[in-house]
């Protein structure tokens, strides 16, 4: 994968992440075409970037840090 494709695709992770549309690993795997390990790495790229990425195991989805602590004020 080109460091373009890779930039381009951790964008569209980041977009999908924001809609909580992302789904796991696997999911997105699929969408993109690479292996579960290539999510996780760029994931972990996306973390180191400064975004709080968190895999909501309640939605099956990865979400932001803000949008989890959203939730949790409106369940209180």
């Amino acid at each position: 994968m080109t460091k373009k494709k890779r930039e381009l695709t951790k964008d569209s992770i980041l977009n999908l992440i924001r809609l909580r549309a992302a789904g796991t690993p696997a999911d997105l795997a699929g969408r993109f075409g690479v292996s579960e390990r290539s999510i996780k790495r760029m994931i972990s790229e996306l973390k180191l970037e400064g975004y709080g990425i968190v895999f909501w195991h309640g939605g099956n989805t990865y979400i932001l840090e803000n949008d989890m602590d959203q939730d949790i004020k409106r369940a209180v």
